[in-house]
């Protein structure tokens, strides 16, 4: 099933892969949200698509930067698991399930420690049930990054990425070229204005790393993350998050069944995320298409109603070992 995507002729702009499935409506699910009070005084949010069953897996969703349940991958992912029965749950990353998070930290791209949090909440919850993950951008680099630091003793029993920045470097340099500066600005606003919201509480204002006035003129990942995510999260500086953020290092290193998708297209990317066969251990699945773009995977329907790859393809690599569908 690896080689099977193919777009329709409407969709093969690696923008128009990019663009479509953001503008396209997906019903919103009906969630049950849990919150996780952290050790270090902060909280992440999980919401819930149906209940867990004993002996019946749990999917995992891990959002994109800046993404949440309401994505359009999430809603899609969460609608084709309640036609499967599958229990989904929507992991958040801080600050982005609608409230900002108490603490002047957030999240980034290397953040294993918040995932591990809720896994672990998971398996105590409900021990008898396999974990499946899927990772999303962001999402997908911080799943490669978790299965290999965690190896046999990663709480994913499969786990897939897909469109994952694996060198982030070359992502955020990819980013301030042509057409790309567009998913840049468009990012990085957000980002920004989550920033302006903490310095506006008394509490974090002096802890932050920057002021105000000088928000507006970190526009770039390179210049936001120097800034704000490498002095927030305990890195040197943006060269040293990118190395240690990466997941690129981490393919050769997991040894648990782990598929990764890239799209050559995706205007996210460059040629650097894409690893050699000697970067890849025996459990790590590489499916590289030619077309894709970031997240969006359109094989068919009509640009009012596109058809998608990705849940499918997914859904078939995590549940193929099930012996029922939850």
């Amino acid at each position: 099933m690896s080689q099977l995507f193919s777009p329709p002729w409407w969709a093969k702009n690696p923008h128009i892969q990019t663009i479509l499935p953001v503008l396209t409506k997906v019903d919103k699910p009906q969630l049950r949200r849990e919150r996780l009070e952290l050790s270090d005084g902060d909280f992440i949010d999980l919401d819930w698509q149906g209940s867990p069953k004993e002996h019946q897996p749990i999917l995992v969703i891990i959002h994109g930067l800046e993404g949440s349940a309401q994505s359009h991958y999430a809603r899609r992912m969460l609608a084709a698991c309640k036609a499967l029965e599958l229990c989904a749950v929507v992991h958040h990353h801080r600050s982005c399930s609608g409230e900002l998070n108490r603490l002047v930290r957030g999240y980034h791209s290397g953040d294993t420690q918040d995932l591990q949090t809720s896994l672990s909440h998971l398996k105590t919850q409900y021990p008898s049930s396999r974990l499946l993950a899927a990772g999303y951008s962001l999402g997908g680099n911080v799943l490669v990054k978790y299965q290999g630091e965690q190896q046999d003793d990663s709480l994913i029993d499969r786990g897939v990425a897909i469109s994952a920045p694996l060198q982030l470097g070359s992502c955020a340099n990819r980013l301030e070229k042509g057409f790309s500066k567009v998913y840049q600005s468009y990012l990085i606003k957000q980002l920004q204005e989550k920033m302006r919201g903490k310095i506006a509480k008394p509490e974090l204002q002096p802890l932050m790393p920057i002021n105000k006035t000088d928000i507006k003129q970190l526009n770039t990942f390179y210049a936001f993350d120097d800034k704000i995510t490498a002095p927030l999260h305990g890195f040197t500086d943006v060269d040293d998050y990118y190395t240690r953020a990466s997941g690129l290092p981490y393919l050769r290193q997991i040894t648990k069944p782990t598929l990764v998708i890239h799209a050559k297209d995706d205007p996210f990317m460059t040629h650097a995320v894409i690893p050699s066969k000697a970067q890849l251990s025996d459990q790590v699945q590489y499916e590289l298409h030619d077309n894709g773009g970031h997240v969006g995977f359109i094989d068919g329907g009509s640009p009012w109603r596109p058809q998608y790859y990705l849940e499918k393809r997914v859904l078939n690599f995590l549940t193929s070992l099930e012996t029922s569908a939850c």
